[in-house]
């Protein structure tokens, strides 16, 4: 019981998979679009989770650019994913 208090609202970080705490004010959500090549919104996002901690080192954006990568929303794995790398 106590377990599924303490995890309770709570959720991952997608950079470092590590739980974030409900009363962690320092994390953030970010949901982010998928397009096509034109640029015209097709409906779906991604949704990534970053941590208080990670923020706080300094090291947000190297983890997004990481994470946009690996799900192929950036334009270099656009690229790739035509050529079916990705």
């Amino acid at each position: 019981m106590q377990n599924d208090e303490a995890t309770k609202g709570s959720g991952k970080c997608s950079a470092t998979n590590r739980l974030i705490p409900a009363k962690e004010h320092g994390a953030v959500q970010l949901n982010v679009a998928q397009v096509d090549e034109q640029g015209v919104y097709s409906g779906e996002f991604h949704t990534f989770a970053l941590a208080g901690f990670i923020r706080q080192r300094g090291e947000s954006d190297a983890c997004l650019n990481r994470l946009l990568f690996e799900s192929c929303l950036t334009w270099e794995a656009l690229t790739r994913r035509r050529r079916r790398e990705c």
